[in-house]
Order: structure tokens, then sequence, then C-alpha cells
């Protein structure tokens, strides 16, 4: 008996400024649901290539890839996505709705976080800003 393999997946959590970029999928699974852009790995794609592909075909926004954010799981009866994502940093675009993404925008932190209905996505944002604000905090020196 042949069981069915987890999906390997790549999500961007992309900042302009102090705004994250969110899609309202167009598609199951999670159809109208707002995330972050992101899909699964092609055959022969490294996790970045596919991030910024899937980035550039859901937003028509390219974008700078920082640091590995994390590792998350979504694990159901039906399903089982290995969600691997990154903090990228916006270069240019204006964001556009394309592929699967039926909307696609800048928003606050704290709209970004009111919107994502999935936790996993939420702690991902959260983590990414984190993440980001202390890096951009100045270092002090020891006395």
């Amino acid at each position: 008996m042949t069981h069915p393999r987890p999906v390997a997946c790549v999500g961007l959590v992309v900042w302009k400024d102090n705004e994250v970029l969110l899609i309202r999928r167009g598609r199951p699974p999670m159809e109208g649901a707002w995330s972050i852009p992101g899909g699964k790995i092609e055959f022969g794609e490294n996790t970045q290539e596919a991030g910024l592909r899937e980035l550039a075909e859901e937003t028509g926004v390219e974008a700078r890839i920082e640091t590995l954010l994390g590792v998350y799981e979504a694990i159901a009866p039906d399903s089982h996505y290995v969600l691997i994502d990154f903090t990228a940093e916006w270069v240019s675009g204006d964001p556009e709705p394309g592929d699967d993404a039926s909307e696609a925008e800048f928003v606050p932190l704290d709209e970004a976080l009111s919107r994502l209905s999935w936790d996993k996505t939420r702690t991902a944002v959260q983590d990414s800003f984190h993440a980001r604000a202390a890096s951009i905090q100045p270092k002090s020196k020891g006395n």
C-alpha cells in the first residue's frame, strides 16, 4: 500500500517599508482566504527560485530574499504540506493579482494579522516582523 507523501511548498513574507504583502487565494485550498505569496516547489527548482517564481506569478512583484524564516507544517487527514518560508524585501512592482491570487496588496502589520485566518501564516508573519526588528536595532556597546 502506498501512502501519499508530504508536499513541499515555499512562501515569502515580503516587506515594503513597514507593510507586508498579502494575497487572497483564488483557488483551493483555502480559496478566499488571505495568505502570503507562495506555492508548490517544482521538480529541479530550489526553494528560493520557487519562492521568487511564485511571487512573480501571483503578484507581479520582485523581491530580494533576506533569510530563511522557518519551516511550518500543515497536517490534515487528507493532506500534508511542508511550508518553507522566507523573509524578503520588496525590490519593484506594484501588486497585481495573477495565477491563483484574486487580490494582492501591501498592508500594515496589524491589518495583515487580522486578515490572516490560518495560525501558521500569522506566526510566520509575526516571526518575520520580529526578526526584521531585531536586525535593525542598533547594537549597544558594552561598558
